[in-house]
């Protein structure tokens, strides 16, 4: 995963600077939070937790042996794809 460095604060900026960070986790999507130079959290924007829950909600529906074939699939090693819930339905026929 590539992070952009303009999509990370540090704890303390997140506590002094809660409005901008938002806006920034709105115009990235999600930011990363430090704290002591560690990542702690992650602030997603609301159109991206909704993007992902879909995402998460349709692996819980899946059987164990449906996520190991899904999982099997993914590429190991460099440029992830994205991935549609109709082409997670067809990889797992």
């Amino acid at each position: 995963m590539n992070i952009s460095t303009k999509a990370i604060v540090s704890n303390s900026d997140m506590i002094k600077n809660y409005k901008s960070c938002r806006e920034k986790a709105e115009s990235f999507g999600k930011i990363f939070i430090l704290k002591n130079n560690q990542p702690d959290a992650v602030l997603f924007s609301i159109i991206e937790y909704e993007r992902l829950s879909v995402f998460i909600e349709y692996l819980e529906s899946l059987e164990v042996n449906d996520i190991a074939k899904f999982t099997e699939s993914l590429p190991k090693e460099g440029n992830k794809k994205r991935y549609s819930i109709d082409h997670l339905r067809n990889d797992i026929k």
